[in-house]
């Protein structure tokens, strides 16, 4: 196949997970046109997809899907759960850990510290890829009292 000839979304915006399982596991496709298609895949309906994607050392997409994981994380916590619900993040936290990826797991220790301390958020770490490119562990400061 081609370089960036992926043909299996009906509708990229909304894509079904085995879309987005079939897209990230040819090593040639490419996103599809269009601006920020990663913010719209962050979604309850795909998030569980995303985490087995981002287990997955073989997914060619690996990368790109722990970066939605991080989106995701991160409008759920800046939002107070109020666009993804607590229990779902709690949830995906535990099949995280489950995971026993490296780098799912430093998602999940990430996400345990900006549910503790919010203001650790930081657009350009969680919803751009700065945690991704650069993976490390957060060190939230001593946790303030009300």
């Amino acid at each position: 196949m081609a370089e960036g000839s992926f043909t299996g979304f009906a509708r990229p915006a909304v894509p079904t997970p085995q879309e987005i399982r079939d897209w990230a596991l040819d090593p040639y496709s490419t996103a599809p046109e269009g601006r920020q298609w990663d913010l719209t895949l962050a979604t309850d309906e795909l998030v569980d997809t995303w985490l087995d994607l981002a287990a997955d050392a073989t997914c060619p997409k690996r990368s790109f899907a722990l970066h939605v994981l991080y989106i995701y994380a991160g409008d759920a916590v800046r939002t107070n759960f109020r666009v993804h619900p607590r229990k779902r993040v709690d949830r995906l936290l535990e099949k995280a850990v489950d995971s026993g990826d490296q780098y799912v797991d430093l998602w999940a220790a990430n996400t345990k510290a900006l549910i503790r301390q919010p203001d650790l958020f930081d657009y350009h770490e969680w919803c751009n890829g700065g945690l991704v490119r650069t993976p490390r562990r957060l060190n939230p400061g001593p946790t303030r009292k009300p």
